[in-house]
């Protein structure tokens, strides 16, 4: 590793440090979710997903998920209070650009977080819908109900795959074909979302459709082919990804694509740690000697669509030039830090 030297704060006159770090730090997104002890979903796919796109995760843990690589066994909830000042510490120290919602856990964490949202309306909200099926009838239907009331209206781009929000948000559907993107995108304006992104339609052949919608029409769609593998964890890696890329500035339609072609990445370097399913490596960019993807029997995707062999040691050459790798990316790191801009 390069030697380098931190001054210290007499060396150095502080506005221009703040100055220079500022101008070269990532947008800032607060996120609320779960732990994942598995590192399928969760902050852990938050975190590493935004850093990937360039952005800088603020987690805030809403509780934990009891689970292993194969399914979830189940959840933890956090006290809304105690979820509530982890927010409102950060926000009164760091201005964020937006605000990321996946599972929190409880109606009461519901609440918190859609009356955060409301004082700070101006920041955008890009909420995720995932699968509930392994929670009990009783608590999905009230966290959906709750979610919907109240943190729908907060919502600018509402993040879900096709059969979960069909499911959640249009279960009276009583047409001859499964609704459509615009559908679903009218049954979320009703409670005052703007954009829906519907992940995993499907299409003839091994291919699935994904659709930004608004009520009135398509704003842009990408059509992927089905990796023959089953994945955690696509959905909460796609939706942060869209998320730190709002963030940094990107137009909505410019951030989905961006976003989507990134989850593909993603699932093409799919891994599987255990003995369930296959994860995306969100590292997959900074792999330089790439993989062949996951290599499974097709199976059932998660809710954006998601399985992999356990990847092989590598050779000594190999693992001598990943550690040179991890050095040079450390060693980059501390010569560029950044610190987020104070109120």
């Amino acid at each position: 590793m390069n030697s380098t030297t931190t001054p210290s704060p007499a060396d150095t006159p502080d506005d221009e440090d703040d100055s220079a770090l500022q101008d070269h730090g990532p947008a800032c997104m607060l996120v609320f979710n779960a732990n994942d002890c598995s590192g399928a979903g969760g902050l852990s796919a938050d975190i590493s997903a935004a850093a990937s796109v360039g952005g800088h995760a603020l987690p805030v843990v809403t509780g934990t998920y009891v689970r292993d690589s194969a399914r979830i066994f189940d959840h933890f909830a956090l006290d809304a209070e105690a979820v509530a000042e982890q927010a409102r510490a950060v926000l009164e120290d760091i201005p964020v650009q937006i605000i990321k919602v996946g599972f929190v856990g409880d109606t009461e964490t519901i609440a918190t977080v859609a009356g955060i949202a409301a004082d700070y309306e101006d920041t955008p909200v890009v909420a995720y819908m995932p699968d509930l099926s392994w929670w009990s009838n009783e608590r999905i239907e009230a966290y959906l109900d709750a979610f919907r009331d109240m943190l729908l209206p907060q919502t600018t781009v509402l993040v879900g795959n096709h059969s979960t929000l069909s499911r959640w948000l249009l279960p009276d559907w009583t047409g001859r074909k499964p609704p459509t993107a615009r559908d679903i995108a009218g049954a979320a304006g009703d409670s005052g979302v703007a954009y829906t992104l519907v992940t995993g339609i499907p299409l003839p052949g091994q291919f699935v459709d994904n659709v930004l919608a608004s009520p009135q029409t398509v704003v842009g769609s990408a059509k992927f082919e089905l990796f023959e593998a089953t994945f955690s964890g696509a959905g909460d890696t796609l939706s942060a990804a869209l998320a730190a890329l709002l963030a940094d500035g990107l137009d909505l339609a410019e951030a989905t694509s961006e976003a989507l072609q990134y989850l593909d990445q993603c699932l093409d370097g799919g891994f599987r740690p255990g003995m369930g399913q296959v994860l995306p490596d969100r590292l997959a960019w900074a792999d330089q000697d790439g993989d062949d993807g996951p290599e499974e029997e097709a199976g059932e995707a998660d809710d954006a669509g998601d399985g992999a062999d356990g990847l092989a040691l590598p050779e000594d050459a190999a693992a001598a030039e990943a550690v040179r790798e991890t050095r040079r990316l450390i060693d980059s790191s501390l010569r560029n830090p950044f610190r987020p801009p104070s109120h």
